[in-house]
């Protein structure tokens, strides 16, 4: 049950084409001076009502807002003809939110946040590094959760799977076969046989040790399904073999929130890949409802998606200016993630301390073994990623930890994930506890005692 709050509404038209409706929850009693902006997923559409209650229920004011049309967040045809509202999904809602959110609270409380923070994960995440990159006044301590930042190239991503596994129906990999792909990974990277993988990256899986040598069965793949399993762990390339996306990583496919909901589906074209590829390629892209989805290629048409969806593309390393008024940042991304590829987010960190030098100082990344996308997955993905809670600690809560660094100047270390028997429900009981370590160090078994135990493990720059 939520406190007593006040819940406004508010409609922001900032050109001609634009209708932007937004919520303000203010908590009538108990505020604790700060302001919490909710992200959206997928293509947005919506307001985060379940942000929003998480923000009032911690004592914070929150805000949401739809980003500028009404749909579900797989479907794209509201941006057919309508450029104005692209750019509203892009990044105008989530700015013109942030500023109006502000000035409801000044006017409600008599004074305005004492501090502002945003986290949100997948187009959320892409939202908040916007805010970081184009908007650096709008919040003060961020947290950018597997972001579609290179929005133009995870589209080309999305749609290089699907032509993996569906241009040659031959090439479909059934989910009957994604236990017999997920228990080969394991096989060849678990050796401690935790369920997951702590390093994909480190993973020296071949899938050609999967193809069937003799009749085809559940338990190996055919030619057709190794060349498309090795094209999706490739990521897309051009023709001349330049890397245009990175590719996922080996050990969570079997997990029914993992490939067999955004890779294959229950059936070909049923997908939650093929569905977000499809519709961002008519109704984005190319602007055709028609658009014949087979008929691309990775060349020419790459560029246009990079020139058509710049706009939404949130890549820009020099975050001088977020850094000069005192903003943090916190990247987190899952390493089993079945719809953007963990290592788009390790590229994006790099790039910033490359280019930001001593300056990076106010950034830290963290890669969350075994997690899928947002969440779910075998390993430990519980850390509070969202708005903490009152019973948290910035040993635990990713939260805590961010508004430590923000008002304190405590700069976070490890944090410690939790994975619970029931997913994210902590009555149900702890399975295993695990830090979460500032990358590019990582969790380093010590032993002798449990691998389920956070206490056994250190976090060390790994051997190369």
């Amino acid at each position: 049950m939520l406190p007593a709050f006040c819940r406004v509404k508010g409609v922001i038209e900032p050109s001609t084409d634009s209708h932007i409706e937004f919520e303000v929850w203010l908590p009538t009693s108990g505020w604790n001076g700060r302001y919490q902006g909710a992200g959206n997923g997928g293509f947005g559409g919506y307001i985060n009502f379940s942000g929003l209650a998480e923000a009032v229920n911690n004592g914070y004011a929150g805000s949401s807002t739809d980003t500028g049309h009404e749909a579900s967040g797989t479907n794209a045809e509201w941006a057919l003809g309508h450029h104005e509202k692209l750019v509203d999904y892009f990044y105008r809602a989530i700015h013109d939110t942030a500023e109006n959110a502000k000035a409801i609270i000044q006017a409600f409380y008599g004074a305005g946040p004492k501090y502002s923070y945003f986290s949100s994960c997948s187009n959320g995440g892409r939202q908040a590094l916007m805010e970081a990159q184009r908007y650096p006044a709008d919040y003060d301590g961020i947290i950018a959760g597997a972001p579609a930042n290179f929005f133009s190239r995870a589209g080309v991503s999305l749609r290089w799977n699907v032509y993996a596994t569906e241009a040659d129906r031959a090439s479909y990999i059934p989910a009957s076969k994604l236990p017999t792909i997920q228990g080969a990974a394991l096989a060849a990277c678990d050796t401690a046989k935790d369920g997951f993988i702590d390093d994909p990256t480190k993973c020296r899986f071949d899938p050609t040790k999967l193809l069937c040598n003799g009749a085809e069965s559940n338990s190996c793949l055919t030619q057709p399904q190794v060349a498309a399993l090795k094209k999706i762990y490739t990521g897309p390339r051009n023709s001349n073999g330049e890397q245009l996306y990175p590719g996922l990583m080996p050990g969570g496919e079997a997990d029914p929130q993992g490939w067999l909901l955004w890779i294959t589906g229950a059936a070909p074209g049923q997908s939650l890949v093929y569905t977000f590829s499809t519709q961002a390629t008519k109704y984005m892209v190319f602007q055709d409802p028609a658009m014949h989805y087979w008929a691309l290629n990775f060349d020419g048409d790459t560029k246009r998606d990079d020139e058509v969806l710049a706009d939404g593309n949130a890549t820009n390393a020099n975050l001088k200016a977020f850094r000069s008024r005192g903003g943090k940042l916190i990247l987190y991304h899952g390493w089993n993630d079945p719809a953007l590829s963990p290592m788009n987010t390790v590229n994006y960190y790099r790039s910033v301390v490359s280019t930001m030098g001593r300056g990076a100082d106010f950034i830290r990344l963290y890669m969350v073994p075994g997690m899928l996308h947002c969440a779910g997955g075998p390993g430990p993905n519980s850390f509070g990623a969202g708005t903490p809670s009152a019973q948290a600690d910035s040993e635990h809560s990713m939260s805590m930890a961010l508004e430590h660094w923000v008002e304190k100047g405590v700069a976070p270390a490890a944090i410690i994930a939790t994975k619970y028997r029931n997913n994210l429900d902590p009555t149900s009981g702890v399975v295993r506890t695990r830090p979460l370590c500032p990358y590019p160090q990582a969790a380093q078994y010590t032993g002798p005692d449990s691998r389920d135990e956070a206490a056994n493990f250190v976090c060390s720059v790994p051997a190369k």
